[in-house]
């Protein structure tokens, strides 16, 4: 039923970074999350230096650049990393690590030789991160006593301070809700990536769908839904009443003018409606324009979004951080989001959506769930997430009453992480106890009288 002929944008290597596009920084393998857009222009702050991330733009994801210190001040290196001397190093250090302990090691801040005043003129004298690195090696007098994962630990912990690294990872679903789940899970409502891993499975998401979507999570659900229809088919977000959902996360993904197109949105009352008059449409449109326009606006003065964990209480707050270069105005994202067309509608209507997934933490599923799910076409699967499970046991129970669906399940999923390291494989002593429950079923054909 979806046929969308729409032309296609300028063909970008996806794997490589262009100017205006979105990245995540990942600062110091995950202490640190960075959303950012690659302008000639902007610039990231590590620790108290201001870097230009402008040598960031044209080298491919998954680059890893270090913080040096350079003639017109602090910038952005690449590094390439030689894995095979790493691991043969490392190698070597455990063998020669087997017989030594920690036990006669004392914490008196007396083992280092190098003072401040010593790395500050290392520093004067243009010597790099790494080189101050070894130089604390060096003049440390217990790290040789050390054992071979103390002296890793060690290594790791001055390279952060004063070899900062950054890699560059392309902004997907899942780096993004990782990112966000992180620090700010209540910005998506606490929606795990396996949780929607599980959504985008159960709702069955493929080429040339119809999906209809309430999105109550930033956009992220919607930019995930895109993402895997691959600019094929549609993804219609609705919502309850006129004011349509905040979708800042999608300007993230990089979307082309392709997929873009396939987003729309439309209310409830312009789904369910049969007849409409233009006048109505016309006003609606308008409102719905009216408020798009304003969510943009005040997304476009934040170039650059911020995850930092802190390292005290574990607790990281998200910092919005405005890039007043005028270079971030010749580059905007697509817009997308705009209004189904009356054909479009007209066809759903007809034949209905042949997929439906719900992500609304805030409100009852219930409440939006009897008048959505006559909007899918027979035989189509649905999935809601909510954080809490009663409401969605409430919802289950009014569908098997009401007959409205076949083979419902409420699912709890389970995600457990590993540390995988030699001789130190355990899992994470920080995790989520929790990702959410999932109510899923078939929808089937029922007449006026069973509903009532």
């Amino acid at each position: 039923m979806s046929q969308n002929n729409v032309q296609l944008g300028p063909i970008r290597n996806a794997q490589v970074t262009w100017e205006g596009c979105s990245v995540l920084l990942d600062i110091n393998d995950g202490d640190r999350l960075v959303f950012a857009r690659l302008t000639f222009g902007s610039t990231l702050k590590i620790g108290n230096k201001n870097c230009s991330l402008q040598p960031l733009i044209g080298c491919p994801f998954g680059s890893l650049f270090q913080v040096d210190n350079g003639k017109e001040g602090p910038n952005l290196s690449r590094v390439i990393p030689s894995t095979e001397d790493d691991v043969q190093e490392k190698e070597d250090a455990q063998i020669s690590g087997e017989f030594r302990d920690n036990r006669a090691i004392v914490d008196d801040n007396k083992a280092q030789s190098l003072s401040g005043e010593d790395i500050d003129e290392m520093r004067r004298q243009g010597a790099t991160g790494e080189e101050i690195v070894e130089a604390l090696i060096a003049n440390s007098a217990t790290f040789e006593k050390k054992t071979s994962f103390s002296q890793e630990k060690y290594k790791l912990k001055k390279q952060k301070k004063y070899a900062p690294k950054v890699l560059l990872r392309r902004p997907f679903a899942r780096s993004i809700c990782e990112a966000y789940f992180k620090k700010n899970p209540a910005r998506i409502g606490f929606l795990r990536v396996d949780t929607l891993s599980l959504l985008l499975s159960m709702g069955n998401v493929a080429a040339n769908s119809d999906v209809l979507v309430v999105d109550m999570a930033g956009g992220l659900l919607t930019g995930a839904v895109a993402e895997r229809l691959g600019g094929t088919g549609y993804v219609c977000n609705t919502c309850i009443g006129d004011s349509p959902y905040p979708m800042d996360i999608v300007r993230i993904f990089n979307f082309s003018n392709e997929i873009c197109k396939s987003i729309v949105r439309a209310s409830v009352s312009d789904v369910t409606s049969q007849s409409e008059t233009s006048e109505q449409s016309d006003q609606l449109e308008s409102a719905c324009n009216m408020e798009i326009q304003s969510n943009e606006q005040k997304s476009s003065s934040v170039s650059m979004e911020d995850i930092s964990l802190s390292s005290e209480n574990g607790v990281s707050d998200l910092i919005l951080e405005a890039n007043h270069s005028p270079v971030n105005k010749i580059s905007k994202s697509h817009k997308v989001g705009e209004k189904a067309s009356q054909e479009t509608l007209k066809l759903w209507k007809e034949n209905g959506f042949s997929s439906m997934i719900v992500v609304a933490p805030e409100l009852d599923p219930w409440s939006f769930v009897k008048d959505l799910l006559p909007l899918l076409s027979y035989s189509a699967p649905f999935a809601i997430y909510h954080q809490y499970l009663q409401p969605l046991a409430t919802c289950m129970h009014s569908l098997q009453v009401r007959k409205m669906a076949i083979g419902l399940q409420i699912s709890e999923p389970w995600l457990r992480e590993y540390q995988v390291l030699p001789s130190r494989t355990h899992p994470c002593m920080q995790m989520s106890g929790c990702g959410g429950y999932i109510l899923s079923g078939t929808r089937t054909a029922t007449n006026a009288s069973s509903q009532q």
